[in-house]
């Protein structure tokens, strides 16, 4: 199996190599803290952005974060923010409005392309996200794919990602997900990891991916060849496992379970061990596969939705509407649903006496 990066091919997949044989007991670590990436989602209230919810939802989160001493870093427009569905005017209000609340804290924002043709690459339609996010420093950016770019095959693949990095002054991370969030959307090969990975201006990137255990690939990847780069998990339905392996979470999911997620962080922590925190990954995983179960196209999209439920039961926020150009709409009863999914996470949070994660009545 291949374990050279000399021998890696545009065509190599994973299972062609040792990062794929990777056992995550290997990469254990209850030592480093690493931060706690929430993309943020963009409440709406008949039609509109209700900014009085977004701004109370990030002091929701920030106080969960102070009390049990996590780095939090916020995301703003990436799919839980409705990033594809964004003017370029709501696009910059939201940036605008974290600002007024973090005027000096730093952020990571979600960059697409803007008007972009699904077939034909053109990397100067990421530009416009880019100057936006770029003129609110400090923050970083993240590489949100599209289709025409995740179309491309692995070696043009690669050149586009450098294209678009030519107009990148920020730390940026790279972005690859599956079909479970976006149909046309495939994971990166090895070789183009590593050749985005080796990149200067990326100094990480996000794998959200549900079925396949590519975050174990990546922090093998990483970690065996002493990569500068930083594997960020996106896969909601392996929280756990980042935490475990003390990798950076960048997860929607953060949202719905943000004192639960990080209360777990605090006790896996070696200082602060309390075994009872392998009960609480349960329940937060029992949360989560609810929150982005897939429906009968295969699609976990319409999380936005659930965790909007979520957020209103707990008086965070006012409405769980959605965007109003977004069709992620669960269907059903899914207040009721997320109320029956939320009975062992707040059991859990009662007896360990996690605040700031209960019905509002």
């Amino acid at each position: 199996m291949i374990s050279e990066t000399s021998d890696l091919l545009p065509s190599t997949s994973w299972e062609d190599t040792i990062w794929s044989q990777a056992r995550e007991e290997a990469l254990l670590n209850s030592v480093s803290s690493p931060r706690l990436c929430v993309a943020a989602l963009l409440p709406f209230k008949e039609g509109n952005p209700d900014w009085a919810s977004f701004e109370g939802m990030l002091t929701w989160m920030s106080n969960c974060a102070e009390h049990f001493g996590v780095e939090i870093t916020f995301v703003l427009n990436a799919d839980t923010g409705y990033v594809f569905n964004l003017s370029n005017e709501l696009y910059e209000e939201v940036i605008r409005r974290f600002r007024l609340l973090y005027p000096k804290e730093s952020f990571i924002s979600g960059v697409t392309a803007v008007a972009a043709s699904p077939t034909e690459f053109d990397a100067s339609c990421y530009h416009p996200h880019l100057e936006i996010a770029q003129a609110h420093g400090p923050c970083e950016v993240m590489i949100v794919t599209s289709q025409a770019l995740n179309a491309l095959g692995p070696e043009k693949r690669r050149d586009a990602y450098f294209k678009i990095s030519d107009q990148i002054k920020v730390p940026a991370l790279v972005h690859a997900l599956e079909p479970a969030f976006v149909p046309w959307a495939t994971p990166f090969e090895p070789w183009l990891l590593h050749q985005l990975a080796s990149h200067e201006k990326f100094v990480g990137g996000k794998i959200s991916t549900l079925d396949e255990p590519h975050f174990l690939y990546w922090a093998s990847m990483c970690r065996d060849l002493g990569l500068d780069f930083v594997a960020h998990s996106g896969d909601d339905f392996g929280i756990a496992s980042a935490i475990r392996m003390g990798l950076p979470l960048l997860i929607g999911a953060g949202v719905s379970a943000c004192p639960l997620i990080c209360a777990a962080k605090k006790y896996w922590r070696e200082d602060e061990f309390d075994s009872r925190v392998y009960k609480l990954f349960e329940a937060i995983q029992s949360l989560e596969d609810s929150v982005f179960r897939l429906d009968q196209k295969g699609s976990a999209a319409g999380y936005k939705h659930s965790t909007a439920e979520i957020l209103k039961m707990f008086g965070i926020i006012n409405s769980s509407e959605i965007h109003p150009a977004c069709s992620d709409l669960r269907g059903g009863d899914e207040a009721a649903r997320m109320r029956e999914a939320l009975a062992r996470p707040i059991r859990m949070a009662e007896r360990m006496e996690i605040p700031y994660f209960s019905f509002s009545s």
